[in-house]
């Protein structure tokens, strides 16, 4: 009897139902692809940042003091600390080992370098420069067998080349967009460089090709950056790097991300461990790579936690305003509904209906069409989902079985709220005066 009324009240009125349910269904399709689009956001976002630069900064706990003018370590080559490069695979053995995607191992000092005239195929007289050694393409062999290629031209993506990266095998090298102006060098032209030791009468000069001009709007600008190894030879520091850049990652921080991991206790050190915060993975990296402090550079994590952040609220006002207007068009709904059909519910009533009864046959219609509305706005939302996700960030959302729940049951939360006045206004409702007429 129950299933009777409830159809023949869609029977009855199937125009105002339909209205009712493509109203829900407009209204709740912002909120599936507003909650799709969050879903993948963090994560298409934090790789597009990771083309921006590395936001993690691993230097030599006992280091000696800089001395760095305009970005430059003016240090000479056996000053400071030094960190072994042998020691970068554990990286990928960490907790957090599949959110470190690149890092590039550095060693910066100032050197002398000259160009090479091809007519006397001597050296003509050159100035100091900074040099930078680094990994390109470089490829690691991972305690598990597995091959992983990172550098300094995967930790920063933006960086441009004119012509193309140096082969690390090969005696090669590429050179700042200023530096080049500075020395008049171009790509295919040979220059030496040579750290100048005054305990040996013959200086040793390194030759190198010039493959390519580098533009990074840095301080690399400025110097000629070449193979580790090499540039490990010529500062004579084998198998040493002074800093590493790692691209991780991370989701944005929070007051408990900012907490002194010292002062937690063991539960809170496992949750924020197991979260991969910024400082987290800071912290991973720094229990595999003894004598090392990792820091987080800050202009660059701060940045993406504020931008991710901001587009996740946009994203929840949006899809608190459909919600909003579902339920506003749902009491509306309710309310005209519950006028209608006054004489019915009276008539209930008069034949013993409580108001329990009565309720629960109008919010079960309610309900009915919360499931209807709620699956055409999943269609819609998913439908809306893919032309944000494609023009925005390139890559449309997965459809989830998780969201649609989620929608349904918002659906259903919606239509109960909306209702909730005109069904309590049903349920005062008293048979006599509604017989008479009154």
């Amino acid at each position: 009897m129950f299933l009777r009324l409830v159809a023949d009240s869609f029977g009855r009125r199937p125009r105002h139902k339909l209205l009712t349910g493509a109203a829900l269904a407009l209204g709740m399709g912002v909120a599936p692809a507003a909650l799709s689009v969050s879903l993948d956001v963090g994560d298409r976002l934090a790789k597009e940042f990771r083309s921006l630069g590395a936001n993690l900064l691993v230097t030599p706990q006992a280091d000696s003091l800089p001395l760095e003018i305009g970005g430059v370590d003016y240090r000479p080559v056996n000053a400071g600390a030094y960190l072994l490069e042998a020691d970068l695979p554990k990286l990928k053995t960490v907790f957090w080992h599949n959110n470190i995607i690149a890092f590039a191992p550095e060693l910066r000092f100032s050197a002398h370098v000259a160009k090479r005239n091809p007519a006397t195929n001597s050296f003509e007289a050159g100035a100091e420069a900074p040099v930078i050694g680094t990994w390109i393409d470089h490829k690691i062999l991972l305690p598990e067998g597995a091959i992983f290629t990172t550098g300094i031209d995967k930790t920063n993506a933006w960086w441009t080349v004119d012509g193309r990266w140096f082969n690390e095998s090969q005696s090669e090298c590429v050179v700042g967009s200023r530096a080049a102006n500075r020395l008049n060098l171009h790509v295919g032209d040979k220059i030496g460089v040579n750290v100048p030791d005054p305990s040996k009468m013959v200086q040793v000069i390194t030759s190198f090709v010039v493959t390519g001009i580098l533009q990074t709007g840095g301080e690399e600008d400025d110097a000629i950056v070449a193979p580790l190894p090499v540039a490990q030879q010529i500062a004579r520091k084998p198998g040493q790097y002074r800093n590493l850049y790692v691209s991780a990652l991370t989701k944005p921080e929070d007051d408990f991300a900012r907490r002194d991991p010292k002062t937690m206790n063991p539960v809170e050190l496992e949750r924020w461990s197991c979260s991969p915060y910024v400082s987290s993975i800071a912290y991973s990296i720094m229990q595999v790579l003894p004598g090392a402090d990792v820091r987080v550079i800050r202009r660059v994590a701060e940045g993406e936690g504020a931008i991710l952040t901001r587009v996740r609220v946009l994203l929840w006002l949006v899809t608190g305003a459909a919600l909003l207007a579902a339920a506003l068009a749902v009491g509306a709904s309710s309310a005209a509904s519950v006028i209608e059909r006054r004489t019915e519910i009276g008539l209930m009533k008069a034949l013993g209906a409580g108001s329990g009864t009565v309720g629960f046959l109008l919010a079960a219609e309610q309900l009915l069409l919360a499931f209807v509305g709620g699956g055409a706005g999943y269609a819609i939302g998913i439908i809306l989902a893919r032309l944000v996700g494609e023009r925005i960030f390139g890559a449309a959302p997965d459809p989830s079985l998780i969201v649609f729940l989620v929608i349904i049951a918002l659906a259903a939360g919606v239509t109960l709220v909306g209702s909730v006045f005109p069904l309590h206004r049903a349920s005062r409702y008293e048979p006599a005066p509604i017989l008479r007429g009154e």
